[in-house]
């Protein structure tokens, strides 16, 4: 298993850099193209490829919910229909991708005229994946992209089990996380369209951290589990806010770094799949030797924290802006 992981690992982080970086020229090429406004495309691009993503966890967990409904844990003839699933997703998305076509905006294409050798294109990686953290505006996303993957990791580790499965049962994680897939995935779609700039980026941002706030308390100064009607709905409600938190990060967190970051798209994403999976291995790492209330806090802290750093850098972007004109 743990090679597995590793290769897995390995291979996601160079398909998540490749997507972040292609969906972005993609974007910036078509509002060219088409004589439209740049943060706009980038917005609704995102928008549509979130709120494509994030419906696997309504799909997959459905069919979770499907094979988990006896409450056993599934059979063996379910575990192999779910894998073929994933076997026949992964080789139609394989077909699909051979289907793209290079998008780019003349002028800005790689000024070399010959392929460096191997020993340069490392030194050049390195470089890449290096240059964001130069930038202030890199160090004060950092935050809010580490907080990204600890709400995703904090979903998936610590609220199916502390909140989901003493209530519904094991069998009810599979609809608890279709519920949250299923916000996710509109709200992706919602935001993506709203996005234009820093501005929106900035209201949008400040929206989600506001509902998964919320969230946090309640669960740290109010919850605790109960019987009947309300026992299901309110973890329901619970996964559907936290969907909406996350379908506003991910399609925001790449707009933000998509716009500011344009020159340096590789290295930028790199940086966003860094501290996202890094947090995300924290919390699995660390979620079994701590109470729910500990990591409760820790999630409070963090989004202070990366929301705070976001907003300076929303009012240093202003000022820079408005003095500079």
């Amino acid at each position: 298993m743990v090679p597995a992981a590793f290769y897995l690992g390995f291979a996601a982080s160079i398909i998540w850099v490749g997507q972040g970086t292609y969906l972005t020229s993609t974007a910036r090429s078509h509002a060219k193209d088409n004589s439209l406004h740049e943060g706009t495309v980038i917005g609704h691009f995102n928008g549509e490829f979130w709120g494509m993503f994030a419906s696997h966890q309504l799909v997959g967990n459905l069919i979770t919910l499907a094979l988990l409904r006896d409450g056993t844990g599934g059979s063996t003839n379910g575990t192999t229909l779910l894998f073929s699933v994933f076997l026949v997703s992964m080789t139609l998305g394989t077909i699909l991708m051979c289907f793209l076509n290079k998008r780019g905006i003349k002028g800005e294409e790689d000024p070399q005229g010959s392929s460096p050798n191997f020993y340069a294109s490392v030194v050049s990686l390195s470089k890449t994946v290096i240059r964001p953290l130069y930038d202030v505006r890199m160090l004060l996303i950092i935050p809010l992209m580490a907080y990204s993957g600890l709400q995703q990791a904090f979903v998936w580790a610590d609220y199916t089990e502390y909140i989901v499965s003493p209530t519904l049962g094991v069998s009810g994680v599979g609809g608890a996380m279709a519920v949250y897939g299923a916000c996710d995935a509109i709200c992706s779609l919602a935001a993506g369209r709203f996005t234009s700039g820093l501005k929106s980026i900035t209201i949008i941002v400040s929206a989600g951290a506001f509902i998964q706030t919320i969230i946090y308390l309640w669960l740290l100064l109010i919850y605790s589990p109960v019987s009947g009607v309300l026992g299901t709905v309110y973890p329901l409600i619970m996964a559907a806010a936290l969907g909406i938190g996350d379908g506003v990060l991910n399609t925001q967190l790449s707009a933000l770094l998509a716009i500011y970051f344009k020159h340096d798209t590789e290295g930028a994403f790199a940086q966003l799949k860094v501290w996202q999976s890094g947090t995300i291995s924290a919390v699995f790492f660390i979620s079994p030797y701590i109470s729910l209330q500990a990591m409760l806090v820790v999630m409070l802290v963090t989004v202070s924290v990366a929301y705070g750093a976001f907003i300076y850098l929303s009012i240093r972007e202003k000022a820079l802006s408005h003095s500079s004109s």
